[in-house]
């Protein structure tokens, strides 16, 4: 259950497939994010894939169903909050979640075109984990469009802005130019910013393992080892946490963000010092080579594009293309480290 309804799981052509049941309040949302997936082009492996909407009664009341692939990892949040993942578990969600906000941002010409999208509402809840551990962008109910010929921008007809806790400066102090399309997309580059700092804290460092060998004749030891003292993770907490309480007001987040110009607290850990090691457990020597792989050079390359993302001028913030560039160039670093 969320803000806009349910979710439940149902089976299409023997696949397993998402059904948001949209309260009739939320009409506008569902309707919203049906009309885009109907006239837009989202073929994309980083957005949640549509595969129908109805608009159907159950018992006397109208139900509003969208229905989309199934994700049985969840959402971001949910997974964030049941697993700590390596640096390029991290990386590679970050990415993917960058990925996607590239193709909404950018308007792709000719017969398979698109328009740009703007999201207005990114956030852990509204990103899926994928069984491959890739995440997708879902809940396009409040997107907004914009279109190079003629110099269109459609905002629909849902008067609402994204989640509270996720709303940049400009948004909180009214001040965001409403007919411009950049200023939508550079609101949804500041909740990215807070999406990566929910990934980076539930990220190992100091001491992330990478094992190299058969694991399988030591069962159980991985588990062990992801909490046996290799590597340090902080459990997951949504943005401002210990700033705003557990369901702020618009207000509160304004004295926040705009009055305070607080941002998210960044650990310690995160700017450590690179070490690297390599450890041998003499019980499993012949078994099990470990190699431990100190990566807070990486979390600190976040923390300076986190803070890139959450600039109080919009217009000083990086573009989602950056974005992407920035981290493909961290992960590839990440990997060559490994060899």
């Amino acid at each position: 259950k969320g803000r806009y309804g349910e979710v439940w799981r149902g089976q299409w052509q023997g696949e397993n497939v998402a059904v948001k049941i949209f309260s009739s309040r939320d009409e506008k949302s569902w309707f919203r994010e049906t009309e885009i997936y109907n006239t837009v082009l989202l073929r994309h492996e980083n957005i949640l894939s549509f595969v129908a909407s109805d608009m159907t009664s159950r018992n006397s009341s109208t139900q509003l169903w969208l229905i989309t692939h199934y994700h049985e990892n969840g959402s971001l949040y949910d997974y964030l909050q049941r697993v700590a993942v390596e640096t390029s578990e991290g990386l590679a969600m970050a990415a993917a979640v960058a990925c996607g906000l590239v193709h909404l941002h950018t308007e792709i010409f000719g017969t398979e075109g698109k328009p740009a999208i703007a999201h207005r509402d990114l956030k852990s809840k509204n990103i899926l984990v994928t069984k491959e551990l890739r995440c997708c962008i879902a809940d396009l109910g409040l997107a907004v469009t914009h279109s190079q010929t003629g110099n269109l921008l459609d905002v629909g007809n849902n008067p609402k802005w994204g989640t509270k806790r996720y709303m940049a400066p400009e948004v909180l102090d009214e001040s965001i130019q409403t007919d411009c399309f950049d200023a939508y997309k550079r609101v949804d580059i500041w909740a990215f910013g807070l999406v990566l700092w929910e990934i980076a804290r539930r990220t190992y460092s100091n001491g992330e393992r990478r094992p190299v060998g058969p694991l399988d004749a030591a069962p159980g030891l991985r588990s062990r080892l992801s909490f046996g003292g290799l590597g340090i993770v902080e459990e997951y907490r949504p943005p401002f946490y210990d700033q705003v309480p557990n369901d702020p007001s618009f207000e509160d987040m304004r004295k926040v963000v705009c009055v305070e110009q607080q941002r998210p607290f960044v650990p310690n850990r995160w700017f450590s010092d690179p070490v690297r090691a390599r450890l041998r457990l003499t019980r499993f020597q012949r078994l099990l080579d470990l190699t431990v792989i100190c990566s807070p050079q990486t979390l600190s390359a976040l923390v300076k594009l986190m803070k890139e993302c959450w600039y109080q001028n919009p217009s000083a913030r990086l573009t989602a293309l950056r974005i992407k560039k920035t981290l493909d160039k961290i992960h590839g670093s990440v990997e060559k480290s490994k060899e």
